[in-house]
């Protein structure tokens, strides 16, 4: 494309790209639309079963919901504790990264916070960052560390940056990862027998089996790339993020790139009332474009 016409695509907020071909998870003719701006920083999308997107403007502290069907937003909560990934339970609740006080809660719709965790082994997490829901109603967490200009805490209390398992009581947790750099985006597939766990610190992602009890085993490198978030479509297809975000199909090889006009790509998730759109949350504004595929249930 002329350079020219990329800048006007730009600058209306549409970017067009390539049309879709073998294993492309895009929609042919797929097109960048920017949804939405004026944010400080966004983070964390999840999918309610409408297709609702809810996602954090962590600075700002709040989470902000996108209406599928009318493309509006609206503030669905402020103050957030600081949220950061989010991830919607098979009970509708919305768990939540909260980054303030380095704990995990749960949302409920009615907006009623739940705490879920508040440490481990009596001591204050590094910061839950981002959140996947396994079938059974249990979770995993990563629990990086990045210093936070809002704390009032010393030096990092844990002994590493690890993933957490929280059981399906809500309150059993465990390390079931604890030789990674810096784990960040994280997610699993419906059937429950596979975590994918991005280490951003070492540029990594592996995969991991699921086992009965819930811990895992099996690591493998899964791609030669670090991600802040991640997801999956129906076809097994994950979408890492960092510098626009980047699809790889289910064997870890790479089948396509989406350039995104903004400095980071902070995280995806796949919404909309056709289950289609992956949206996208970066830096101070928020994207979405079309698929071939859809969701992963």
């Amino acid at each position: 494309m002329h350079l020219s016409l990329v800048l006007a695509a730009l600058a209306t907020g549409l970017f067009s790209l390539h049309a879709a071909g073998a294993g492309d998870p895009l929609a042919p003719g797929a097109k960048l639309e920017k949804l939405g701006g004026g944010y400080e920083f966004t983070e964390g999308p999840a999918a309610d079963k409408a297709g609702n997107i809810f996602f954090t403007d962590q600075p700002n502290d709040r989470i902000v919901k996108w209406n599928a069907a009318d493309g509006t937003f609206s503030d669905w909560l402020k103050p957030a504790g600081r949220a950061n990934g989010t991830f919607f339970d098979h009970h509708g609740n919305l768990i939540a990264c909260a980054d303030e006080h380095n704990q995990l809660w749960s949302i409920s719709p009615a907006r009623k916070v739940t705490v879920l965790v508040r440490d481990f082994d009596g001591k204050l997490l590094n910061g839950p960052n981002d959140t996947w829901v396994h079938p059974d109603g249990s979770l995993y967490f990563t629990d990086p560390f990045y210093k936070r200009s809002y704390w009032n805490r010393g030096p990092k209390e844990q002994d590493g940056e690890h993933v957490y398992h929280l059981d399906r009581d809500l309150k059993t947790v465990r390390r079931v990862v604890s030789d990674l750099k810096q784990p960040n985006g994280i997610t699993g597939t419906p059937d429950g027998h596979t975590l994918y766990v991005a280490d951003i610190g070492a540029g990594k992602t592996y995969r991991y089996t699921i086992e009965k009890d819930r811990s895992l085993s099996g690591k493998q490198l899964f791609c030669e790339l670090g991600s802040d978030g991640m997801t999956l479509d129906s076809e097994g297809n994950v979408y890492l993020t960092g510098k626009g975000v980047t699809m790889f199909n289910r064997e870890g090889q790479k089948v396509g790139h989406i350039d995104v006009p903004e400095d980071w790509t902070a995280n995806v998730r796949i919404g909309g009332t056709r289950h289609d759109l992956l949206f996208i949350t970066a830096s101070k504004s928020v994207y979405g474009i079309r698929l071939r595929t859809h969701a992963a249930k």
